[in-house]
């Protein structure tokens, strides 16, 4: 049986400001009793699509650290980092906050790298891959396997999605899981915004992952714990 998280105080930081209702979505779901304070800028984003892909700008993990260190005098009792392009920043931060901080991408990478050696990576930003494809490898890492990344990229998904579009959005990605799930032994989805096809996906062939149900149930479970 789940502990009462009544009074626990749950900080979230976003590069985007429409993800926090993605993710609230999933708060709402797995821990409704707990308050959700959402921090986010929307130039962090616009810097990122705009920097060479692989480069993170400095400022951008400056100000990660900044809405950390907000959400830590708020009173968190954990602060989740819902962006995947700069992911590192939470490896970055952790040593300088007093509260425990996660990653909303990790732990459905961890789940993946359980389910077999080949992981299917979609993502929709180019600026996303390389950070990751990183933090994937890692998981393997630390589990003690080799993780082989089979990696698509659909921009055009993002353009629809910005666009006003997101039933092509998600038609586009569902044609690319399918394809994928052919080569692979798990997917992970790798941006939050993704979270949008977890209805439509059906019966996969392989466990298809979304950081916004995976991560908001880590960090739950990372709540309990500290009771």
């Amino acid at each position: 049986m789940s502990k009462d998280l009544t009074g626990k105080k749950l900080g979230i930081i976003h590069a985007a400001v429409f993800t926090a209702s993605v993710v609230q979505k999933y708060v709402d779901e797995i821990m409704p009793e707990v308050t959700v304070a959402h921090a986010g800028d929307d130039s962090v984003q616009n810097t990122n699509l705009a920097s060479p892909v692989g480069t993170i700008p400095k400022a951008n993990y400056r100000k990660f650290v900044t809405f950390a260190g907000f959400l830590e005098d708020y009173g968190s009792n954990l602060i989740l980092l819902a962006c995947s392009t700069f992911n590192r920043a939470v490896e970055y931060a952790m040593p300088m906050m007093n509260v425990p901080m996660l990653q909303i991408d990790r732990p459905m990478m961890d789940l993946a790298v359980r389910d077999g050696r080949r992981v299917g990576l979609v993502a929709t930003l180019a600026s996303t891959v390389p950070s990751s494809e990183r933090l994937l490898r890692l998981a393997g890492e630390e589990a003690g396997r080799t993780v082989e990344v089979k990696t698509v990229l659909s921009e055009e998904a993002f353009k629809q999605l910005r666009a006003g579009h997101p039933e092509k959005h998600n038609e586009i990605l569902l044609d690319e899981i399918d394809r994928l799930s052919k080569e692979v032994d798990a997917i992970v989805l790798a941006q939050v915004s993704m979270t949008a096809l977890e209805p439509l996906l059906g019966a996969t062939r392989v466990p298809v992952y979304n950081s916004g149900r995976t991560g908001v149930t880590r960090a739950r479970e990372m709540l309990e714990a500290a009771l």
